[in-house]
Formats: structure tokens, C-alpha cells, sequence
């Protein structure tokens, strides 16, 4: 991450604001700049209202500061049958064992009010590297023991596959899955190499560390637990016979409660010496008691099908809420207790809140470049030190390029660590979300978005995006239109509604589905508008049948298209290999132009898409086939 710090400086009545005050005001630009000259002193948890506002103020602090962590939240909710991604367990895993290592812990409320069972941290770190002697049989339990899945072909993270004295792991928090060569106990090698033609490209020289793929390991007291509850609650038979067995089951996470009731909330990982922040704290509480809301609905309805006609048993009920989502005010009070410091900083506030006016928000020029440069200009005359910070080396040029064609001196930096002088327009590649401007000190930091206009329509390359999905408008949606949910499957847009939860008052997409029980009405569930990510409309064919909440249709039909998926993929690799065999024509490298033209490309490219991009520049530079 490319530094920026070396432009800012903080007032004395901006330093004495942040020392005393215990709720503070500043516009949103500011609230990364204030948290970085806090982490100089302390070591923070920033708890923020989404899982998306928590990686944009990662990226932004990385900028500011070191030893910068993200906590993340589960995409799935504690009591569906549906587990969390494996790079989302060893992300969160990892944090918590390097917690000694980091100074700001970046926190979204959902995993803030999660509980998190006690032994999370209790499994030793496995560790690889090039001339340890493992004895090979050891190394497949470990990894069956961490919850990694045995397979014939490595293509989803935490997969692995075992092939004479060669073993292939896809570790969960990495780009690329690595090929262990061993020589007799010994390891021999360690490589990267490429899910599409299972084909090593790079060494590795340094230690390797696997984390676990389940935050909720199959042990002797999980077996145990499960052995027990089988005859007392018949309804959870199926999963509880599964976990019996040693088996991994999907959504065996939503039975926590009852696998292992020993359950701590993130706070209490901590030493006492941080200090928590909440950024714009009431969003935050709306978004916990909506959180809260949707938890105890879905525990209902999950369990629903395999309860009795009167209901969920009250037993049952209490076992698996242990689970479920906490009042941010009941974390609040256990951090007091502890000893923990408590503040907020916001975007508004109370009359008597103190305010910082130092920094202020740049009005966006949506892509007026003939504005921006008279205002560089007049800047620049001004004696201001300006900075522009675009997320692509294209653009960084494309900008120095405008500049230099209206004789305004320019320069490209790779970073501003340092403090520069006042007599050029810098520009750097920094994927800096809001530029500011500080009037007091005569320094203006523009971010791309506040150029162009254009927010969060690419990902950092080291963003692991587990889709792409078109975002619905309801306002195009008619009644009975088919829809899809990320988590429930199939169902039929009804209305947008409003509804006051907590004393605010927020608009509810309204999707019906099949009912749970024959004779019954049919089941509803109520959509935030700004958590409209999660539903797409429906794109397939034929009418489709209505799914039921908490039913296992929609599992069973992705795992039909995963199915597909592979199928195709192996088609693909056929086709690759043919290819490969065929004498080709040389096209010329990448140009600066053509950097330019994929910089400027408004949508996000996954993982998979770049390894293909690059795969097929690399083919078409490559007169002959591959060796």
C-alpha cells in the first residue's frame, strides 16, 4: 500500500479535540486521518456498519499507518444451514493469533456481536516449509483434523489432493494453491501453481501456514455433544449423525449453541490495552437491531420443517441462541468492565458534541477535466500541496499526461512518506477512497472517485469477491416478478414497504416464499434496501417452483450447478490442452495504452478472470506451444 501520510499534519485544536473528547464529529474523509494519529499512541478496534465500509477503511488506514488488520464478519447468519467461507474462517482465525502483532483492528458490527467459541485459537498453526522433515501420513491427518477437504482435483479453497509422494493444497487465505513434493518424509519443494492448467509457475522459498478451514473442528467433546443431543432432539438428526460419524456437514456451524455452548464475543480476545471506536455509531445500532431481528426470524424458520406442529421446543431454542447475535449495548458494558475504552466518531452530532473542521470533503468533479485543472492551477499559484491518487497506473498516467499539456508541472511519486514541496502536482497509485482538503495547512489529497465520480467499481487485486452479481433496482421490480436470495433461493417479489424498527423508520423489499408447513400461508421475509446485494432477479428460462426458508432445495440446487460447473471446466481443460499442441502467431507485449484501456475497465475482474487474462496474453505472445 502506497504511504500518503507524509501530507498530513494535525492541528493543535484538531490533536486536542481527539485527545479529550469522548463522541466526535468530522466529515468522512477525516475519520481514517483521526484514527491513524490515535494508532500512533494506541491500539484500536474501529468497529464499522457494514462488511463493505470496513475494507474500504482498511485500504485507506494501510495508507496512514502499519499493522492494520480486518476482522471479518461470516456471510452467513449464526442459524443457517449454510456454512461461512473458508477464506473468511482463516482470515478471521488469523487475525485472532496475530493479535499481538497488530496496532488497528478494523471490525464490521456483525462480527463485533457474534459470538466466537473459545477454542478458535486453540489449534496450532500448521507450518510448511522447503527441507522440513514431516512424515507424509502425519500431513493428511493434519489437514483432515483443520477441516481441509480430500478431493482427486485442487479447485476450491481448502481443498487438497494427494498423488504418490505429491500433495496439492489450496490454502485458504491465498490466491493460488501450492504443490508440496516430498522426498521420502522430507519436503523437496514447494510451488505455486494454476487451477485452469494444474501447472506450477512460481517457487516458494519462505514458511507456509496453513489455518484451519472450520472455526468449529470436529473433536472428541463436538463427537460427544453430538452423541448426546441426538436423542434429544430428534429434529437434528440428520446433521448430529454426520458430525457422530467425524463427517464435516454444511451448515453444521448454525448448531454451535449445542456443539460447543462455550462461547466468547470478540472483545474478550483482546488484551485490555485497546481502545474501541465506533464510526458512525448510530448506523451501527440500527444495523445490530436489524441484525438481531433477522437472526431470531430465521432461527424460527430454519428449524421450522423439523420441529414439531407446535413449534421449535424450548430446550432447543435456548441451546442454539447461544449463538445468535448480542445487543451492542451488552458488549459495550462487558468492554467497560474489562477495562476497555469506549468512543465514538461520527458524521453528526450532538450540539455539544465537539466538532473537527480542519479537514473538509472535495466536491466531486465527475470527470470535468477542464474545471480540475483551472482549479489545480489556481491551487498551485496558492502555494497548496496537491496530490492525486488513482487505484491504476493508467490512469496515473493518462492524468500526467492532461497536465503536462496545460503546463502544469506534474510528477509521479511512488508513495508520500515523506513531505513533498509545494511547486508540482503530485500523482500516485493508491486506492485511497476520499480525498479532503485541509484549508489551515493549504494541502489537497484528490482520490480517483473525486475526479471521476465513479465509487467502488474496482477491486483491490488482493480482494477475494466470491461473485459477481447485478444489482437490483426494486423500483423496476413489479409484483410477482422471480427473484433470487443469496441465502434463501427462489422467491417472488411482493412490495416496498417501510417499517420502524428501533424508532427508525427504513424501506423493506418484501419477497414471498413457499410455505414451511402444507395449509399454512405463505413464509416472508423482509429485505433492507441497503442490503439488496444479496438478491438478484431471477434469470433462468421457466417459471420456477418457489423455494421454502430453511428448506434444502436451494442447496441442493446449487450443488446441481456446481456440478455443471465442473463438468465445464473440465471441458475447458481439454480444449486448453489441444490448443496448447498448435504452432500460433506472436502478438506484440502490452502497450502503455493498452494498460490504460484495462485500468479504465469499470468492473470488477475476479480472481479467476485475471488468471485467464493473463493465460491468454501469455498464449498469444508465445509463437509455439508450451513445453
Amino acid at each position: 500500500m502506497k504511504k500518503i501520510n507524509g501530507i498530513i499534519s494535525l492541528s493543535e485544536t484538531t490533536n486536542h479535540l481527539l485527545d479529550d473528547a469522548e463522541n466526535l464529529v468530522a466529515p468522512s474523509p477525516a475519520h481514517p486521518i483521526l484514527i491513524a494519529e490515535l494508532a500512533k499512541n494506541k491500539r484500536l478496534v474501529v468497529v464499522t456498519h457494514s462488511s463493505k465500509r470496513a475494507t474500504e477503511l482498511v485500504g485507506e488506514l494501510s495508507a496512514l499507518t502499519e499493522k492494520v488488520m480486518e476482522f471479518p464478519a461470516w456471510e452467513t447468519l449464526p442459524h443457517e444451514k449454510l456454512s461461512p467461507n473458508s477464506d473468511t474462517v482463516a482470515k478471521r482465525i488469523k487475525t485472532l493469533y496475530n493479535l499481538d502483532k497488530a496496532q488497528v483492528i478494523v471490525v464490521p458490527i456483525r462480527a463485533l456481536v457474534q459470538p466466537i467459541i473459545t477454542s478458535i485459537n486453540r489449534t496450532p498453526i500448521l507450518e510448511l516449509a522447503r527441507g522440513d522433515s514431516f512424515i507424509f501420513t502425519d500431513l493428511i491427518s493434519s489437514l483432515v483434523e483443520r477441516a481441509y477437504t480430500r478431493v482427486d482435483l485442487v479447485e476450491r479453497r481448502g481443498d487438497f489432493a494427494v498423488r504418490g509422494g505429491i500433495v496439492d493444497i489450496f490454502p485458504p487465505d491465498s490466491d493460488y494453491p501450492i504443490r508440496i513434493d516430498f522426498f521420502g518424509d522430507e519436503i523437496e519443494e514447494i510451488k505455486s501453481f494454476e487451477i485452469g492448467s494444474q501447472r506450477t509457475f512460481a517457487p516458494i522459498t519462505e514458511k507456509v501456514s496453513l489455518y484451519p478451514c472450520r472455526e468449529l473442528l470436529i473433536g472428541d467433546e463436538v463427537i460427544t455433544r453430538a452423541s448426546d443431543a441426538r436423542g434429544k432432539y430428534p429434529e437434528l438428526i440428520e446433521i448430529l449423525n454426520k458430525v457422530q460419524d467425524g463427517s464435516y456437514v454444511n451448515g453444521m456451524e448454525s448448531l454451535i449453541g449445542l456443539l460447543h455452548p462455550e462461547v466468547r464475543e470478540f472483545l474478550d480476545f483482546l488484551p485490555g490495552d485497546f481502545e474501541v471506536i465506533l464510526l458512525e455509531s448510530e448506523r451501527i445500532r440500527n444495523r445490530n437491531l436489524d441484525l438481531i431481528k433477522t437472526s431470531d426470524e430465521f432461527l424460527e424458520a430454519a428449524w421450522s420443517n423439523a420441529s414439531s406442529a407446535q413449534g421449535m421446543s424450548a430446550p432447543l431454542r435456548s441451546e442454539l441462541q447461544r449463538a445468535g447475535y448480542s445487543k451492542i449495548e451488552e458488549v459495550e458494558g462487558s468492554a467497560r468492565k474489562r477495562g476497555l475504552s469506549w468512543r465514538t466518531l461520527n458524521l453528526f452530532g450532538d450540539v455539544d458534541d465537539p466538532v473537527v473542521t480542519q479537514f473538509e470533503e472535495i466536491p466531486p468533479y465527475r470527470g470535468d477535466v477542464e474545471r480540475l485543472i483551472r482549479d489545480l492551477r489556481t491551487w498551485l499559484t496558492s502555494g497548496y500541496l496537491i496530490a492525486l491518487a488513482f487505484r491504476g497506473h493508467g490512469l496515473t498516467e493518462r492524468y500526467l499526461q492532461l497536465l503536462s499539456e496545460a503546463d502544469i508541472p506534474a510528477r509521479v511519486v511512488e508513495d508520500l512518506s515523506t513531505t513533498p514541496t509545494r511547486d508540482a502536482v503530485y500523482l500516485l497509485s493508491s486506492s485511497y477512497e476520499s480525498g479532503f482538503e485541509d484549508k489551515s495547512r493549504k494541502v489537497i489529497l484528490f482520490a480517483e472517485a473525486d475526479i471521476t465520480g465513479v465509487r467502488d467499481r474496482r477491486a483491490a487485486s488482493g480482494k477475494l469477491p466470491t461473485r459477481r452479481k447485478k444489482a437490483i433496482d426494486p423500483l423496476e421490480l413489479k409484483r410477482g416478478d422471480y427473484v433470487v436470495h443469496e441465502i434463501h433461493g427462489v422467491g417472488r417479489y411482493q412490495e416496498l414497504l417501510k417499517r420502524s424498527v428501533g424508532g427508525v423508520e427504513r424501506e423493506y423489499v418484501v419477497i414471498e416464499y413457499a410455505a414451511s408447513k402444507r395449509g399454512q400461508p405463505a413464509d416472508r421475509i423482509f429485505v433492507p434496501t441497503d442490503s439488496l446485494e444479496l438478491v438478484t432477479r431471477y434469470v433462468g428460462g421457466e417459471t420456477p417452483a418457489l423455494h421454502r426458508i430453511g428448506g434444502g432445495d436451494w442447496i441442493k440446487a446449487k450443488s446441481r450447478a456446481k456440478k455443471a460447473v465442473k463438468e465445464i471446466a473440465g471441458e475447458l481443460i481439454r480444449l486448453y490442452a489441444a490448443r496448447t499442441s498448435l504452432p500460433g502467431y506472436a502478438f506484440s507485449p502490452d502497450t502503455t495504452w493498452q494498460r490504460e484501456l484495462e485500468d479504465s475497465f469499470e468492473y470488477v475482474e475476479t480472481p479467476d478472470q485475471l488468471v485467464s487474462i493473463n493465460e491468454v496474453k501469455a498464449d498469444m505472445e508465445r509463437p509455439y506451444p508450451m513445453d
